[in-house]
C-alpha cells in the first residue's frame, strides 16, 4: 500500500501546523493594527505585507494538503514523480517558514507589538 514514512508524515503535520500558526498570527496582527490605527497611508504597506504573508502560507498549506491527498489516493505505490514533488515542497516550505516568521517579527517590532 502507498504510505509515506512516519518521518515524512510527522514533517507534513508539523509544517501544516506552522503554516496555520503563521496565518493565525498574521491575521491577529492585521486586526490589532486595524483596531489601533485604522487603514491609512501609514498602515497600508504593513497590511499589504500581512496579506501577502497569509497568501503565501495559504498557498503552501494547500500545496501540501493536495500532494498529501494525491499520495493517499495513489495505489498500490506512490509514483516517483509525486514523491519527488512532495519532497521538493517539503524542502521549499522548510526554507520559507522561517522567512515568513521573520517578516511577522519585524512587523511586531516596527509597530511595537511585542
Amino acid at each position: 500500500m502507498a504510505k509515506l514514512s512516519p518521518e515524512v508524515r510527522a514533517t507534513l503535520s508539523r509544517q501544516k501546523e506552522q503554516l496555520l500558526d503563521l496565518i493565525d498570527e498574521a491575521k491577529s496582527l492585521e486586526f490589532i493594527i486595524l483596531e489601533g490605527s485604522g487603514e491609512n497611508s501609514q498602515t497600508l504597506p504593513t497590511l499589504e505585507q500581512l496579506t501577502e504573508i497569509v497568501e503565501q502560507a495559504r498557498i503552501r498549506l494547500s500545496q501540501l494538503s493536495t500532494l498529501h491527498l494525491r499520495i493517499a489516493e495513489a495505489q498500490p505505490s506512490i509514483p516517483a514523480d509525486l514523491l519527488k514533488l512532495m519532497n521538493e515542497a517539503i524542502t521549499n516550505i522548510q526554507n520559507r517558514i522561517p522567512a515568513l516568521d521573520r517578516s511577522l517579527e519585524e512587523i511586531k517590532l516596527d509597530w511595537r507589538l511585542q
